[in-house]
């Protein structure tokens, strides 16, 4: 009997998942925990292994196609073994109204069942899968003149995308007749649609599903709901750097810690925001709240977006204490294994893009969140101390912040507050 293949929850706050790229085609072999396909949610993206041995007999969600976790995406089975109507209909996931979409093919439906079917003229009993209803719904098509080619005439994602083709490419009929101007620009504006068309045509198109869509949705939104300002300076790092060294080696061997700059840079947020507090906020509902707890963010680059952790009371941990928990959540945000809460009420973000070369960026806030600091690479400069030329090590920080809850000047007062205790740091782990 073939083995189902099944959404999993991806966190208690999973609603919707999607299968963001299968690696295996209907009728591969597959080996039980076999990466077979890229799955995510909202917030996180992972792997799915095959739970059987045998053969990919069925895929039942396409790519890009959110669905509920516990619906059934594929089927695993034996060659040639065929996966039953009913579980494969169920596995369809319901239609508009609410009906399975792989049910029984009418009396009147042609004897090949590869034909077409006209869509019923009422929108609630148009059979639709929901990428191809958001497709249309932004295209602005009229779901039911549409045609679909799915089981039982369901409208699928690609009947949407001809259509949208066709509606470029379609001439408009001319309603009366036009000046020289009117023509000019009726000629412009034909030249443009039909070389948006081509471009379109001719390109690769990635559905924004999953983490992807959670992040250019929730990045708009910040833009377009806070006031954002950024302000920029350099910390001599010098001695912090010396301090890493001498401090590196004892920890790992007694406490199996490799400590980082970046332990270092979260532990002098956490003083800086402790003092300023005002920087430690949200704005809510016309509302600033200010906290006392410190639940400090630190953002993880995947391959494929973007996420958050967040280390909880922050404010109570050394920087021993809070280096482990930065590995800690950067190694299950990769792997996976991340959960949801784990994402969730962060009072202050870090991110940092030293790594890759950057000086000085504008990172966007992670509202509601005040403000987010982005931390650049440390680089080699002469620099004057009184009248000697030394070369010392400065690493940049970026300050963005929400200037409805602060102004300038306090804002400026903690990126100062975070210089200074990186320049002293010996007051971060005492």
């Amino acid at each position: 009997m073939a083995v189902e293949v099944v959404m999993p929850k991806l966190g208690m706050a999973m609603k919707e998942g999607s299968v963001s790229l299968w690696h295996k085609k209907e009728g591969d072999s597959v080996t039980k925990g076999e990466i077979i396909a890229n799955i995510g949610s909202e917030k996180i993206e992972t792997d799915l292994e095959a739970p059987a041995d045998g053969v990919l007999l069925k895929i039942a969600v396409p790519e890009g196609e959110g669905v509920p976790p516990g619906t059934v995406i594929g089927y695993i089975g034996q060659p040639g073994e065929q996966v039953g109507t009913a579980a494969a209909g169920a596995a369809e996931g319901p239609t508009a109204d609410g009906s399975p979409s792989g049910g029984a093919v009418p009396d009147s439906a042609p004897a090949g069942g590869s034909a077409p079917v006209e869509a019923p003229p009422h929108g609630r009993d148009i059979k639709i899968s929901p990428v191809a209803r958001k497709m249309a719904e932004a295209a602005g098509l009229d779901i039911a003149k549409l045609t679909g080619t799915g089981p039982q005439g369901r409208i699928t994602k690609e009947d949407v995308e001809h259509a949208i083709a066709n509606a470029a490419a379609a001439p408009s009929a001319p309603s009366a007749p036009a000046s020289a101007g009117e023509a000019a620009a009726s000629s412009a504006g034909t030249n443009a649609a039909t070389a948006s068309s081509s471009f379109v045509e001719h390109s690769e198109q990635i559905p924004v599903t999953g983490i992807r869509k959670v992040i250019a949705t929730r990045m708009h939104d910040s833009l377009q709901h806070s006031a954002q300002l950024t302000l920029t300076l350099r910390a001599d790092v010098t001695d912090l750097l010396a301090l890493q060294r001498q401090m590196s080696e004892t920890a790992q061997r007694q406490h199996e810690v490799k400590l980082t700059v970046t332990d270092f840079i979260a532990r002098a947020v956490v003083l800086s925001l402790k003092r300023h507090k005002q920087m430690n906020s949200a704005y809510i509902d016309d509302r600033i709240h200010m906290f006392d707890h410190v639940h400090l963010g630190i953002a993880v680059a995947l391959d494929k977006g973007l996420v958050v952790p967040v280390i909880r009371h922050a404010d109570q941990y050394s920087v021993l204490d809070l280096s482990r928990q930065i590995k800690a959540l950067a190694q299950q945000s990769r792997s996976g294994q991340l959960v949801s809460d784990a994402l969730q009420g962060s009072t202050f973000t870090i991110t940092n893009l030293g790594a890759y070369g950057i000086d000085y960026f504008t990172p966007i806030l992670n509202t509601p969140e005040a403000g987010i600091l982005g931390v650049g690479g440390v680089a080699e400069m002469p620099i004057y101390k009184g009248d000697d030329l030394q070369r010392r090590s400065l690493l940049p920080l970026s300050l963005t912040f929400d200037h409805r809850v602060l102004d300038g000047a306090p804002a400026a007062e903690f990126l100062r507050a975070v210089k200074d205790a990186l320049e002293d740091p010996y007051r971060l782990v005492l």
